[in-house]
């Protein structure tokens, strides 16, 4: 019968966690092995913990999830690398919703594109030479707290209108109101 060379055999490094008495021996080393092969991985992913809060770290398949923890609705149809953008943006667009900067910010990151926000202005007066045609604007005729948001869009874009609204919606003062045009661009 073939005798075990015990002396090479692999020993669990949990035995040092163990009083003396039990770390020469060989049976004890061979039976931690087992816990040591389920715990490991949980290890080692308990010591990496962090680069599951870091946007540009964590796995694509763990950005809703991180999200989540900061209240963002991620639109599965982004790219990934605006998504990251997003949570990564997050914070500080906290800070500044309700704001023109705040609002053009989450749009150009959810667009790739910049928007133009037009706050109010009085309507114009036209003489006698002037002449109305397509594209003519009067002034928003609206109250001080209308606003416009004129959007290019790329030909074949995947930017869908309602979630343009939607973000506007999330981001704008509530008692304000707003236009959206959506006008076909390229961006450079």
């Amino acid at each position: 019968m073939p005798v075990l060379d015990t002396t090479t055999e692999r020993k669990s490094s949990y035995l040092k966690y163990l009083p003396a008495i039990y770390r020469d021996d060989a049976v004890m080393g061979r039976f931690l092995l087992i816990f040591e092969s389920i715990l490991s991985p949980i290890e080692h992913t308990i010591g990496s913990i962090s680069s599951y809060f870091d946007p540009s770290m964590v796995p694509e398949h763990f950005l809703p999830w991180l999200a989540s923890w900061l209240d963002l609705a991620l639109d599965p149809t982004w790219p990934e690398d605006r998504r990251r953008d997003l949570i990564k943006s997050a914070a500080e667009l906290y800070k500044w919703r309700g704001t023109k900067w705040g609002l053009a910010t989450y749009l150009r990151i959810y667009t790739g594109s910049e928007p133009e926000i037009h706050e109010y202005t009085e309507g114009m007066l036209l003489d006698g030479d002037a002449k109305l045609g397509t594209g003519t604007q009067l002034g928003s005729g609206m109250a001080w707290y209308h606003f416009t948001v004129v959007l290019p869009v790329d030909k074949g874009s995947k930017i869908v209108e309602t979630r343009v609204r939607a973000i506007i919606e999330s981001q704008k003062p509530a008692h304000s109101t707003y236009t959206l045009r959506l006008i076909p661009g390229h961006r450079e």
